[in-house]
């Protein structure tokens, strides 16, 4: 059982999960690891999907697919709240 707590309440790991298996391949174990969390964790299942968003952005923008000019930001009062957030689920 004491395996299993660490699988769930280890965001950090998740999160660096998600970001090696964006770029390679991670082992049987980490997907199981990942799958379980991202099942239990509803603030790293969004992670995930808002890291997949930016990674296919990033890669149009790479490959020319994307000609606008125009500069995305986020504004500093969201930022905020979204650290604040994640700070909280970290330190449950």
């Amino acid at each position: 059982m004491n395996e299993l707590k660490k699988i769930l309440y280890n965001c950090k790991k998740a999160t660096l999960l998600v970001e090696k298996k964006a770029f390679t391949k991670i082992t049987f174990r980490e997907e199981i690891e990942l799958r379980i969390h991202l099942l239990g964790c509803n603030v790293c299942a969004l992670y995930k999907k808002q890291s997949k968003m930016i990674n296919d952005r990033i890669l149009q923008l790479y490959n020319g697919e994307v000609n606008d000019t125009k500069e995305y930001h986020l504004n500093d009062t969201y930022k905020k709240q979204m650290q604040d957030k994640i700070e909280e689920e970290l330190n449950k």
